[in-house]
């Protein structure tokens, strides 16, 4: 399936290269289009759904928050990846106390 029109690893490269730039910040959100791998995001409505290159930078750079959208029906949903807060945010939007 494809996801993206980018491959998994310039993804990956562009979360790392961004997060260079603020690796030094008290807190660190991520914000993507497409939910992470191996999540219930794509467990439960869409398998293969989510990106590897996006669950491997949440391990790797440990955002608080990562912010994601694309399974509308995952509006409002939220999981935990280690310490960062996943949230599914859908077109209504959603507040997030940070």
């Amino acid at each position: 399936m494809m996801l993206n029109y980018v491959s998994d690893k310039d993804l990956y490269d562009n979360l790392k290269k961004g997060y260079e730039k603020i690796k030094d910040a008290k807190k660190k959100i991520m914000v993507t289009h497409v939910p992470p791998a191996g999540t219930a995001f794509e467990k439960f409505f869409v398998p293969g759904s989510g990106s590897k290159a996006i669950t491997r930078a949440i391990e790797k750079f440990q955002p608080d928050i990562h912010i994601c959208g694309h399974i509308h029906e995952m509006e409002g949903f939220e999981e935990k990846i280690g310490k960062t807060r996943v949230i599914s945010v859908g077109s209504r939007g959603r507040i997030i106390d940070i």
